[in-house]
């Protein structure tokens, strides 16, 4: 199976890179798109190495050829898996904006691509109306949701919103 995983701005970023390790262990190709932000947690090099192919961060990534990456990728995709997904992630995503090659993607695969979302973020922020509404309308748009968990968050804070296990991720995936 040819899976995009998506990793943006979120402590969790770190556990893309078990996901990714156990995706091609499993014999399925993996194409890491991250966002600028989720860098700033883990290295695009790392998930190159994890998934031996070029990791998608900007736009600019895409020189190697005269063909749009993320077109193609999207084309390619049996799977999009965005694993953590930030609010911003997901209200883009809700909204149709395409800031980025992740949400770029996400807006050029075809319909019948299954969309498999683990959200990761503060559980005030999960709790929020906006959030709440955007999550409905990827619900409504036939985006799968993966948690988020309880537990203690990064903020110091405890409570819902944090990236459900890995081993639950890789469960729900076809």
């Amino acid at each position: 199976m040819n899976i995009v995983l998506g990793i943006t701005g979120s402590i969790a970023a770190y556990k893309a890179a078990d996901i990714a390790s156990q995706l091609v262990k499993a014999g399925h190709e993996v194409h890491a798109v991250m966002t600028k932000a989720a860098t700033e947690f883990i290295t695009p090099l790392t998930l190159q190495v994890l998934t031996r192919q070029p990791v998608l961060v900007t736009l600019e990534d895409e020189k190697q050829s005269w063909k749009p990456g993320h077109i193609e990728l999207a084309d390619r995709a049996d799977l999009f898996l965005v694993a953590p997904a930030s609010a911003d992630v997901i209200g883009n995503f809700a909204h149709g904006l395409a800031p980025d090659p992740l949400a770029s993607i996400y807006l050029a695969l075809p319909r019948s691509t299954r969309v498999v979302i683990a959200p990761a973020m503060n559980g005030k922020m999960w709790q929020h109306p906006a959030v709440q509404r955007n999550v409905a309308k990827l619900l409504e748009d036939g985006c799968t949701f993966i948690g988020p968990a309880e537990g203690d968050l990064a903020c110091g804070y405890q409570g819902v919103g944090r990236m459900s296990a890995v081993e639950e991720i890789l469960t729900a995936l076809p």
